[in-house]
């Protein structure tokens, strides 16, 4: 059973997991945030995806966190299904979230009694701080066709296109709580009898677009994704893709088509699928040869 963090010997019924990969540097931030975000105990599993680099089982064993390496980086959902896995019985809501991030006080309080306010509320993410202040679009639409075209091919080159601000969710208020399609993998809290009744996360997504299937799947299931802003936390930064560039975008666009080839599935849709296929792969080359010649001219 993996060690608690506050009130040593209850029983926990919030864990939270996270996956490190090079996150020497930012671990330690947030195994150190977890105590002030609840006043309950907390379970806490560190899953290791480069167990061979680093030191996140001397961190995690400093924070009294249970350690989980992995013989292989099998990706990110996969190693959260394993560190989920590994939580207490007694756990009936898991904190899946980066390493990058921090919680900010009361954070687990609030994000759980968010949850316990209907039992149709599946998962709750919070608002997420850039490393500035600014607040990151954490809570958004499910993407179709329409609003995942528009975003892909403007999003780089006008930024308040109408498809991108719909994908986003994005407004010109205060951020207010409300449903969502789906809430970002780097911080949201679900419920566990949920996480297991659409079996977590999709092993075959290796990196992004999980989270997206995942809010897909629980509204698909009959709950609620639920953004409240009332708790906060703050995102350093994709850190672990560092210098990964070029890796990182042909993933991304992948998911993406590994995400909306799912969606629309039926047979009379393959010519979209297959539209679909040539669009992303045409914007994967276009986009890393951009982000390969800025590296090589910044």
């Amino acid at each position: 059973m993996p060690p608690t963090t506050n009130a040593q010997g209850s029983t926990p019924r919030i864990g939270v997991v996270t996956v490190a990969y090079r996150s020497d540097a930012v671990l330690p931030g947030l195994l150190a945030s977890i105590p002030s975000a609840s006043a309950d105990p907390v379970a806490v599993v560190v899953v290791d995806n480069a167990p061979s680099e680093g030191h996140a089982r001397d961190l995690a064993a400093a924070a009294g966190a249970e350690y989980l390496p992995l013989p292989e980086n099998p990706g990110y959902g996969t190693a959260m299904n394993a560190g989920a896995a590994a939580l207490p019985a007694s756990v009936d809501w898991v904190l899946i979230v980066n390493p990058d991030v921090e919680l900010g006080a009361g954070a687990l309080d609030a994000l759980r009694a968010a949850g316990e306010a209907d039992a149709t509320i599946a998962a709750v993410g919070p608002a997420v701080l850039n490393a500035d202040g600014s607040v990151y679009p954490s809570a958004r639409a499910v993407p179709s066709l329409r609003t995942g075209v528009g975003h892909a091919l403007f999003a780089n080159l006008w930024q308040a296109n109408p498809w991108t601000r719909r994908y986003r969710n994005d407004a010109d208020t205060e951020p207010v709580a409300r449903d969502a399609g789906w809430l970002s993998g780097s911080c949201l809290l679900v419920r566990r009898s949920v996480y297991d009744a659409v079996g977590g996360f999709d092993d075959g997504y290796f990196m992004y677009f999980e989270d997206v299937d995942l809010g897909y799947r629980i509204g698909k299931g009959g709950w609620r994704n639920r953004y409240e802003p009332a708790a906060q936390v703050m995102h350093l930064g994709a850190h672990a893709t560092t210098g990964e560039s070029e890796r990182m975008i042909r993933a991304h666009h992948d998911s993406a088509k590994r995400f909306l080839t799912k969606k629309y599935a039926g047979w009379w849709l393959w010519p979209v699928r297959a539209a679909l296929s040539v669009g992303l792969a045409v914007r994967s080359g276009w986009v890393a040869r951009r982000a390969t010649t800025s590296q090589r001219t910044g």
